[in-house]
């Protein structure tokens, strides 16, 4: 992403925000069945002059409950190609992969991507499925399938623009009733007119076979731009920075995968409204990687579900603008 303002499941859902050591590319040969953006789709609601409407009562957003530190389930991994080396995985608006070690507070470059992408566009957003493939969004709402073992890069078949997410944040959510057993949610940017943060569209899915998407709903209550991530035991998480270079802030809240509905907010002293910005989920923590206007660097943060305490323990060469961790990632 550009400089930007910014569940427990009854199938089980295991969500993350993408990343395995093992880098593989799926079947890319099928033919796509795309959804017409204007068109009623059975399994989406339908827009409304372009918006998709919010039928639910309004809920305030201050006064949501604080997110849930309960220590997540243990989940079975034994269909995760290399569950014990689990990296998180960053994209730079350099056009570079890294992988990052939590643990160690590690980052190793993996290589340049050479996505066959327009001159003056550049990475927007990742996630990373279950077997260790990466989706990297870039600015002109093109998707692109990258290995997270060599950097290699293909373009997919995904039509910019389809319900008018056109950039977004991303996450995986591994379900069991899945052929691939996980599914690749996104979270709309909103657009800025006149210089005016608009709120996010809402939550859809892409479906990584045919590449078509299908919108769940609105936010509720209404979220900015926000990246997402999520946990071992299914909860979908979005974090937001919105504060302002001398007074940092900004917010991760727990959204329903089902219905686009926020559970749970907790703020976090992290992140300014115009920060480039990633999020990801690993071993009990979600990471934050912030980077402000016309810095080459990125502050690498971390907020601890288990106390609640927000550390800088590092930091980054370069403008992190996507990360994540697949769910195949430890838990706790």
């Amino acid at each position: 992403m550009k400089s930007r303002r910014a569940v427990t499941v009854s199938v089980l859902l295991l969500v993350a925000a993408c990343g395995s050591r093992t880098g593989l590319f799926g079947d890319e040969s099928q033919d796509p069945s795309l959804t017409d953006a204007s068109s009623p789709r059975p399994d989406g609601p339908v827009l409304v002059d372009g918006q998709i409407p919010d039928t639910s009562p309004t809920v305030d957003l201050d006064a949501l409950p604080p997110i849930d530190a309960t220590p997540p389930e243990d989940v079975n991994r034994t269909d995760c190609p290399d569950a014990d080396g689990t990296l998180v995985y960053v994209v730079t608006s350099e056009n570079e992969l890294y992988a990052f070690y939590p643990p160690d507070l590690g980052f190793r470059r993996i290589g340049a991507l050479a996505c066959p992408a327009p001159a003056g566009t550049s990475p927007f957003s990742m996630a990373v499925d279950r077997q260790g493939a990466a989706y990297v969004l870039y600015t002109d709402g093109a998707l692109y399938r990258v290995s997270t073992l060599t950097a290699a890069c293909v373009p997919t078949t995904y039509r910019p623009g389809q319900s008018s997410f056109t950039t977004f944040g991303m996450g995986f959510a591994a379900d069991s009733t899945s052929p691939t057993n996980d599914r690749l949610f996104v979270a709309e940017s909103g657009s800025s007119g006149f210089g005016v943060p608009q709120p996010s569209r809402g939550l859809a899915r892409i479906d990584t076979t045919t590449f078509g998407l299908t919108v769940i709903g609105a936010f509720n209550p209404s979220l900015p731009r926000a990246e997402l991530t999520g946990t071992a035991d299914g909860r979908l998480f979005a974090y937001w920075p919105r504060g302002s270079s001398a007074s940092p802030a900004g917010s991760i809240a727990e959204i329903d995968i089902r219905t686009a509905q926020v559970r749970a907010r907790t703020d976090v002293p992290v992140g300014t409204d115009s920060d480039a910005f990633a999020f990801a989920f690993y071993g009990g923590d979600f990471w934050m990687f912030n980077s402000g206007p016309g810095d080459p660097s990125t502050a690498v943060s971390r907020y601890r579900l288990a106390d609640g305490t927000t550390t800088t323990p590092t930091s980054f060469g370069g403008r992190i603008v996507g990360a994540g961790v697949s769910t195949c990632a430890p838990a706790f």
